[in-house]
């Protein structure tokens, strides 16, 4: 098979659309603006663009949502990305923090039939480096876990380390630093109020990480 006939901007977009929308809640062209680093009028000719296509439900003053066909190119899009950063983790040795700026640019230049043979190389995985889900090839998705960020436990909480929800690089690397590695146990030894810092011992040592930062690592509680 052939690589998408999409272009990289419209693969960016309906991948954006997807992350954003949440469900059936539409997408302001506002915050498409602030994610896609465009100018307003440029996301509103995109979206005018891609109703044409197909590919998305755009509404003026009431945002974007995407159809079913757009849906589709977006979790192939995201696939592909997902694959490559856990290939780039796994196979090439790269740090958790370097991988998604790489396959920002990989995912567009890579074919179906690549991406194939990249998941059965790589054991046809659930999750990426980041403990987001990866996308099967029919573009059915994983069920979603009972995930919620570290800040919302309590002292005396156990749990895992399930899922990272950043790609900023000086995050994720701050994240790893304290300790806090994807399936690691950790308990909370102290959260102090008024969105200060979370305590928590892991490997039987105590790490501590602000509030903003405890949002961003998504876990599994166990008690």
């Amino acid at each position: 098979m052939t690589k998408s006939p999409q272009s990289p901007s419209v693969e960016n977009f309906l991948k954006a659309v997807y992350i954003l929308q949440q469900g059936s809640n539409r997408v302001s062209t506002n915050t498409l603006r602030d994610v896609l680093n465009i100018t307003a009028p440029s996301v509103t000719d995109m979206a005018q663009r891609l109703v044409t296509a197909g590919y998305v439900d755009y509404q003026k003053y009431q945002g974007v949502i995407l159809t079913p066909t757009g849906e589709h190119i977006a979790l192939k899009v995201i696939r592909r990305h997902r694959l490559i950063e856990l290939y780039l983790v796994r196979e090439l040795g790269y740090a958790l923090h370097e991988v998604h700026e790489e396959a920002e640019r990989l995912e567009h230049a890579v074919s179906d039939r690549f991406i194939d043979a990249l998941a059965g190389r790589l054991g046809d995985p659930g999750f990426d480096p980041h403990g987001d889900p990866i996308p099967a090839a029919d573009g059915t998705m994983i069920p979603a876990r009972p995930l919620q960020p570290l800040s919302a436990l309590a002292a005396g909480d156990t749990a895992t380390v399930s899922q990272f929800k950043t790609s900023d690089p000086d995050m994720l690397q701050h994240i790893l630093d304290r300790g806090f590695t994807l399936d690691s146990h950790i308990e909370i030894v102290s959260v102090d109020p008024f969105d200060g810092p979370v305590m928590a011992r892991i490997n039987g040592e105590s790490r501590m990480v602000g509030h903003q930062v405890a949002d961003c690592i998504l876990v599994q509680r166990l008690t």
